[in-house]
């Protein structure tokens, strides 16, 4: 089966999602490893080989076994009430104590039994509506019967997977406010992307799964280097990774105004600091171990102690040529490291340089104006851009200031709306837990930007220059 493709398969150490109700969690698929998920724990191991999309039980022992075709627990008889008011919730209607539930799944008995056991048990089940009963049945088997489903991670269910889990990973980026960014943004393969995000790698994953591994990114980053928890949780062929670039941001300025170098990389001062830090260990390891001789020193008696001695310093000897040899090769494998950076920032560089992005995608916790006014020198006119910011008012002042600015059109600030909907047979109504704020979206076109307009020239001069180039034209045409 293709990779990606309908009906592929799970392998060992591929990335999947592990899906119950509407709960989602990104594992690594890997044997003999223990995952606990919504309380439940279980090995992966018989789940290699099967197709995504599969249903799996939980049997005794972690173990997890495709479950055979949804089997419905109807009691034949449907007996129902015409309505619950003399119902009362006093924990008293169901028979089965907590030992008894306890005792059953001991001995090993199915979640769909625990289930039908429940019902028969529970003096009020018949006198309850059917709505209820169904419910009932609902709410038991999520708690009793222990269904897994394992998916291929996509952009909609990690966006989804995120926004209920940490929210706060990704600026409360909501999954249909990630799709309009992507719509805006129009991103398609081929495409040559800036991206500048803060949202653990998720916009990125997105931007690089509609790329599709064609074209190329620039991923701005903040601090030492960019972060992609999430774009790893994709599972994305190691050629996808040869298309993207990374810029620091604090470099941006040096591009624009023709002064960058690749001299001082950012993070190197962490780099250092942490040189020193392990510097300072080393110095007291071996204060440490000169002072244990010296505490030995009274009690020299015995020659052979003396003997002992001398074979540790000869040891500590060979120690010190073995750590010299280390210290060698990790300051060469350093510097390796490092010119490959310089070779791959000189690249990104080069990228950027050349001024002719097909657009530009901002999502950060950073203040949009500055970054905004900055990125957008760097993308060709008539292309679209697009940033996400959690509240209204900095894309507000964003909006201000392109607009003084020029060199933009078709502004637009926007906020997406969502509202789920229960579907059920003479039930259907929105479902009454509806997200508050999925963030707001400020998009618009790039232009070429006059040069008279943006040193603040008069609009006068070029009224009249105008005309005086149609004359021009005019005189030339042959007669």
């Amino acid at each position: 089966a293709m990779e990606g493709g309908p009906g592929a398969r799970i392998r060992e150490g591929d990335c999947a999602v592990l899906k119950r109700d509407e709960v989602f969690k990104a594992v690594s698929v890997l044997r003999r490893r223990k995952i606990i998920f919504e309380k439940q724990w279980f090995y992966l191991d018989n789940a290699i080989g099967h197709i995504y999309g599969t249903m799996f039980e939980v049997t005794s022992g972690g173990n997890l076994q495709p479950k055979q075709g949804v089997e419905e627990t109807t009691t034949e008889t449907k007996e129902a009430g015409t309505d619950n008011r003399n119902i009362v919730d006093d924990g008293k209607s169901q028979k089965l104590t907590h030992d008894d539930i306890k005792a059953l799944k001991d001995k090993g008995i199915k979640g769909q039994e625990i289930v039908q056991q429940l019902i028969e048990n529970s003096t009020t089940f018949r006198d309850k509506t059917e709505f209820a009963q169904d419910k009932y049945i609902k709410k038991k088997k999520k708690k009793y019967e222990a269904v897994i489903t394992i998916v291929k991670p996509s952009t909609r269910i990690l966006s989804t997977m995120y926004y209920a889990r940490e929210p706060g990973k990704i600026n409360h980026l909501r999954y249909d406010t990630l799709a309009q960014m992507l719509t805006l943004g129009n991103i398609h393969a081929g495409n040559k992307m800036i991206v500048m995000e803060t949202c653990a790698g998720l916009v990125l994953g997105a931007v690089m799964e509609r790329m599709g591994g064609y074209g190329s990114i620039i991923q701005m980053y903040p601090g030492g280097g960019p972060v992609r928890a999430a774009t790893s949780c994709f599972g994305f062929p190691k050629a996808f990774f040869d298309k993207l670039h990374e810029f620091p941001l604090s470099k941006v300025q040096s591009l624009l105004s023709g002064t960058f170098t690749t001299e001082t990389l950012p993070a190197e001062e962490n780099a250092l600091l942490e040189e020193e830090s392990n510097g300072l260990s080393e110095e007291k390891q071996r204060q440490e171990t000169e002072e244990e001789p010296a505490a030995e020193t009274p009690m020299e008696t015995n020659p052979a102690e003396e003997q002992d001695t001398m074979d540790m310093s000869a040891e500590d000897g060979e120690f010190k040529e073995n750590k010299e040899k280390e210290n060698k090769e990790n300051v060469r494998e350093k510097q390796i490291k490092q010119w490959e950076r310089r070779k791959k920032l000189k690249e990104a560089a080069a990228l950027l340089g050349e001024k002719n992005a097909d657009g530009l995608i901002v999502a950060s916790k950073f203040h949009p104006t500055p970054l905004l006014l900055s990125l957008l020198e760097f993308v060709a006119p008539s292309r679209p851009f697009v940033v996400y910011c959690q509240y209204k008012e900095p894309l507000l002042e964003c909006y201000t200031k392109l607009r003084e600015r020029g060199g933009v059109i078709n502004l637009k600030l926007s906020e997406s709306w969502l509202r789920n909907y229960q579907v059920l047979p003479d039930r259907s109504h929105p479902k009454l837990t509806m997200s508050g704020g999925g963030g707001y979206l400020l998009s618009g076109i790039t232009v070429l930007l006059e040069k008279g307009r943006a040193e603040g020239s008069d609009s006068e001069a070029l009224k009249v220059e105008e005309p005086a180039a149609k004359r021009c034209k005019l005189q030339h045409l042959p007669c």
